[in-house]
């Protein structure tokens, strides 16, 4: 009996991706980014933080196929300085996801979303999809 639980054990949910010791989830509707936000609390997750190049490759990649897709960063608290949504600062290393010309603050765009081959920064009551993010969990004996 016990074998075959843990045969059946997961680290992530069904419908979730395993990355990195992460489950991701690419939503099946669109919300703006603060109804996004709290969605992911509800999952008892977060709106991804991209933590690495291989989960921004993946993220990218992945969210390319449904169209824009709302992603943890935003700067409404202060323009201009990109935080993610745990309240650390974007790091200079990931500046080069930014789409050419991006983040460009047409029309107050203070949230942050992958379209196409990168970053861009868009209005926050736009609705998009979104990606959840938390860690996987570890399959222990009962």
């Amino acid at each position: 009996m016990k074998t075959e639980l843990l045969r059946l054990c997961r680290l992530c949910p069904w419908d979730w991706t395993f990355l990195l010791g992460n489950c991701y989830f690419l939503s099946k509707s669109q919300r703006n980014w603060n109804d996004a936000v709290r969605a992911c609390k509800e999952e008892k997750a977060q709106l991804v933080i991209i933590n690495s190049d291989e989960e921004q490759t993946f993220l990218q990649l992945t969210s390319k196929a449904k169209g824009p897709t709302w992603m943890g960063l935003s700067d409404l608290k202060n323009e201009a300085t990109w935080l993610w949504v745990d309240g650390s600062t974007l790091s200079s290393r990931f500046q080069k996801y930014w789409n050419r010309g991006e983040p460009n603050n047409i029309g107050e765009e203070d949230c942050v979303e992958f379209a196409g081959d990168g970053w861009n920064d868009s209005k926050c009551e736009l609705k998009k999809f979104w990606i959840f993010k938390k860690s996987a969990t570890a399959c222990t004996e009962g």
